[in-house]
């Protein structure tokens, strides 16, 4: 080849990289994990976008029954390479369908991964789902509160449509999971003391028009933290999950106001790599207390960049098909943490 051709094929290629990168970046999200440092522990959650399993539930019937909801081998594996990317300590998930469910597909999918301990408890919700945490550190507590009351009764109204709720106790639809994981002594960046973090991982009530009820489960769920404060105040807690409401919705801003951090800054206001939904919201959130802000490590908040549909796609979800290596409707939101008490 002569000079002047391989130039020309040099400069071609210059050219064309860019194209190439653009065409291959995530839609929203960032193409890869921000890098990870040996003396930070990750802390993420992911909705998982019904993670049921082929075993038929027999308590499940009619509008719920869950015989054909079994998630599809391809979706798997795409999540799968998803949390292996995200490389997650522990990790809150969402829209899980059983502690069987969840365990098959660890196993099965992300063996190797170190994630020994396992936690996914039934809260009583009429689809089945649940959240849940899988950890590479022990889990010494666990526990939720299915059916909990958030006070008052259902509007008449959904929208401008009869509510078919209305005049009903207020109840929490999926309740909180929390649990306390511990970082053992002289690992992972801990000191000479092992290292506690509460999780709480929520899933807010969905619904255009059921923020009254998200706000009340918004007010319920800051009363459980305060109280944990009250009762410890150097407890490190994190709430973190898929909120269904973007940031500047009461029931978000309310977490803010009540003195929690949201782990991207609380003066954000979210662009393409910091939105976590195929519709092109931000609805999935970290946020943490003022005890556990000290131990986040500055700028380590990040979106993971999965394949999703177009938002015009998204928008009628129900009869598009998902590209390849589709996983979830959502995007991973992760953050690295210090393990030491500061």
């Amino acid at each position: 080849m002569s000079t002047r051709r391989l130039l020309l094929s040099l400069a071609a290629c210059l050219l064309l990289a860019p194209l190439a990168a653009a065409q291959n970046a995530p839609r929203l999200g960032q193409a890869k994990p921000n890098p990870k440092s040996p003396d930070v522990i990750r802390v993420a959650t992911y909705n998982l976008l019904n993670l049921f399993d082929n075993r038929d539930d027999p308590a499940l019937s009619g509008d719920s029954e869950d015989i054909d909801d079994a998630k599809p081998e391809d979706q798997k594996k795409a999540a799968a390479d998803a949390i292996r990317r995200l490389d997650a300590d522990v990790l809150g998930l969402e829209e899980i369908e059983s502690y069987d469910a969840l365990s098959d597909f660890v196993h099965e999918y992300l063996d190797g991964m170190g994630y020994d301990y396992i936690v996914s408890i039934d809260v009583g919700q009429e689809r089945g789902i649940e959240q849940a945490v899988i950890s590479r550190f022990p889990i010494t507590e666990a526990m939720v509160w299915p059916h909990l009351p958030l006070g008052g009764v259902h509007p008449d109204l959904y929208g401008s449509k009869p509510n078919q709720y209305a005049g009903q106790p207020v109840m929490c639809r999926r309740s909180p999971l929390r649990v306390t994981v511990e970082v053992p002594a002289n690992t992972h960046g801990a000191g000479a003391e092992p290292y506690q973090l509460t999780l709480f991982v929520i899933h807010h009530k969905s619904g255009k028009y059921n923020d009254y009820w998200r706000n009340r489960e918004s007010v319920r769920f800051v009363n459980m933290i305060h109280e944990l404060e009250q009762q410890d105040p150097d407890r490190n807690i994190i709430l973190l999950g898929d909120f269904n409401a973007i940031i500047s919705d009461w029931s978000v801003q309310n977490y803010r106001d009540s003195g929690m951090y949201d782990v991207f800054g609380n003066d954000r206001v979210p662009d393409a790599k910091q939105t976590t939904h195929e519709s092109g919201r931000c609805i999935d959130f970290i946020f943490v207390n003022s005890a556990l802000n000290r131990e986040v490590k500055a700028e380590s908040a990040f979106v993971l960049g999965v394949p999703v549909r177009s938002e015009a796609d998204a928008a009628r979800y129900w009869e598009t098909s998902p590209p390849p290596g589709y996983a979830s409707d959502h995007m991973p939101v992760a953050v690295d943490i210090y393990p030491q008490d500061r």
